[in-house]
């Protein structure tokens, strides 16, 4: 397996050999910093830490300000540790990995944060129908209807569907086709929509 911590910059649309119109995602991906490589000996399991985006020395915590300096390493905000990654025993702490990792045809997975929507009724968050706007009933065509029996059992079943905070859940896309690779400006760009805006893992299957 290999990957890299990369930023969504948008949404864009690049035409196939054919004429056809492929819409795609944008990411920055890289360049990534190795910050700590884990081994089965030392550690029990294979792994990568990398580091991502330069950060001023007030938004990162002094723990890690006096790691990066101790490793010779820039001031950075995002970290992420992939295990069995290909190559890692060849790695060392401060080495560079870039989005020519990866190449056109490539099939990966992202992992990224959906957008948080804040607090959203049972209509947007779940897809409810609502109620009837008729019978007198002018105010319930948002409610979300009763929540559970009288006598028995007497209790709200755990899981049950209800307003609440929506959005900024960790979601996994998977089978993914890498479009186009763009070296030079640390650009890659991946087949279809993917979720959120925030930092996310590009890595492969």
């Amino acid at each position: 397996m290999k990957g890299l911590i990369g930023k969504k910059l948008g949404m864009t649309s690049v035409f196939t050999e054919e004429g056809n119109s492929v819409s795609c995602t944008l990411i920055e991906a890289g360049p990534c910093y190795v910050a700590a490589v884990k081994t089965k000996e030392s550690d029990g399991y294979s792994a990568v830490k990398f580091a991502f985006t330069e950060a001023k020395e007030k938004h990162v915590a002094r723990p890690q300000i006096k790691d990066f300096k101790k490793k010779n390493l820039p001031i950075l905000k995002h970290m992420k540790e992939i295990r069995d990654f290909d190559g890692a025993e060849e790695m060392k702490i401060g080495d560079t990995i870039k989005v020519d990792l990866f190449k056109e045809g490539d099939v990966v997975k992202v992992t990224g944060v959906t957008k948080g929507k804040g607090f959203q009724g049972v209509v947007k968050r779940h897809g409810f129908g609502g109620g009837s706007a008729t019978h007198g009933q002018s105010d319930r065509m948002r409610a979300p209807g009763s929540i559970g029996a009288s006598s028995y059992p007497s209790r709200v079943f755990k899981g049950q569907r209800m307003a609440g905070r929506d959005g900024g859940d960790r979601v996994t896309i998977r089978n993914l086709k890498v479009v186009k690779v763009i070296p030079d400006s640390n650009l890659i760009l991946i087949k279809r929509c993917r979720t959120g805006s925030n930092f996310r893992n590009c890595r492969n299957l």
